[in-house]
């Protein structure tokens, strides 16, 4: 069995839950020594996420909401979806009334913006839910059953992607979660940073980049002027899936919802050694070889790549904006005006979670919104001000 490194006090887990991982570590060990000794940190990432079973996304602990590793914007306050919906609302009126959510988490965007979406009446032909996990498919239909039930007629689960889509695809924190490459600019060149063990521990190693990896390692080193020593995430993942929805998309939009910068600030010099972060019992850490399978792994997103492959692909950028001006421009004032603040026990509450999600201490700045589409010719509400598709 591997020994797990642990980065300072965490709660410590049930004994099931250590044995599902030491599972799964034995799993990477047995892959790490078929690729004779070394695999890269995507690799590392994929089957610590998304190994069937034992993966984090794809296992059985509880993830999502205070109970779990960390809070989403769904998970804070209905608010948020019921901004969101008058966004969603323009998008179903200008292309096909149908919506895709990639990666629905516990279900609770999916149940809010639907209650929402029906109060603007205008609600989906069908709504479907892109979801590989099945232990997260059924906690979605419990949690739709339960808040929604007058409309699981229209929803459908889905384990791959469409041949050809009309309508909205909603992705909230989805592009974080892709696995992602390691690289280290160097006096010598571009290496690739992966994974192989050394007396019973996971341990980084070092091996020349290759590919199209060093390509892009090389394209970024000219354009951000990265210096020797230089520690950052690639992801070609991402970018490859945004391109395939290009292929897919005949009339509608990509509305995706996480946290990342433009290139120019994601490979900042001051952000020398990365974005990669775990989450473990809302306890945020940067040390992704602890309990491998029991926490979530992520790396914030270039957001200038995505438009790229987007643009490379076919789509338009639509726009893009902080989250505070997302939400402000669909209406969040409003919606908090609804509930009166003479009623302290459901104001306060109400309030509180707006100020997380528009707060740039919280959320506000550091998560953004970005909108890639076809055949939309009309200006998204979303980001009618303070739109910085200029800055990507």
């Amino acid at each position: 069995m591997l020994i797990a490194r642990t980065p300072g006090a965490l709660p410590l887990p049930t004994a099931d839950a250590l044995a599902c991982s030491a599972a799964l570590c034995s799993r990477i060990v047995a892959e790490i020594d078929a690729a004779g000794g070394w695999i890269g940190f995507d690799r590392f990432m994929d089957f610590a996420l998304y190994t069937p079973g034992m993966g984090y996304y794809a296992g059985g602990a509880h993830k999502f909401g205070a109970a779990g590793d960390f809070l989403t914007a769904p998970e804070l306050s209905d608010v948020f979806a019921q901004a969101l919906g008058a966004q969603v609302a323009q998008l179903l009126a200008l292309g096909a009334p149908q919506i895709i959510e990639v990666g629905a988490g516990s279900g609770q965007l999916a149940a809010d913006l639907l209650l929402e979406l029906e109060r603007r009446d205008r609600l989906p032909e069908r709504y479907c839910i892109l979801e590989l996990s099945g232990e997260l498919r059924a906690r979605q239909h419990a949690t739709l059953s339960t808040r929604v039930p007058q409309f699981l007629p229209l929803f459908r689960w889905l384990e791959c992607l469409p041949e050809d889509f009309d309508g909205l695809v909603l992705a909230n924190e989805v592009l974080d979660a892709m696995p992602v490459h390691l690289v280290v600019w160097n006096g010598e060149g571009i290496a690739e940073r992966g994974v192989a063990v050394d007396s019973g521990q996971f341990t980084w190693r070092d091996r020349p980049a290759g590919g199209r990896l060093r390509e892009r390692a090389q394209a970024l080193a000219a354009a951000c002027a990265i210096a020797p020593g230089y520690l950052s995430e690639i992801s070609l993942l991402a970018p490859a899936w945004i391109a395939q929805w290009a292929a897919i998309l005949r009339r509608g939009a990509l509305l995706l919802i996480d946290y990342g910068f433009p290139r120019h600030e994601y490979y900042h010099p001051q952000r020398d050694a990365g974005t990669l972060m775990c989450h473990y019992r809302q306890h945020a850490h940067g040390e992704p070889f602890y309990l491998p399978g029991l926490q979530d792994i992520t790396a914030h997103v270039d957001f200038t790549a995505i438009v790229e492959a987007g643009c490379e692909a076919g789509l338009e950028l639509l726009g893009y904006s902080t989250q505070a001006s997302f939400l402000f421009n669909c209406g969040l004032t409003e919606i908090l005006a609804r509930t009166p603040a003479s009623e302290p026990l459901r104001y306060l509450p109400l309030a509180s979670a707006v100020q997380k999600l528009i707060s740039p201490a919280e959320m506000g700045e550091l998560f953004k919104v970005i909108a890639l589409g076809k055949g939309i010719s009309e200006p998204l509400l979303g980001f009618a001000n303070g739109d910085r598709s200029a800055t990507l």
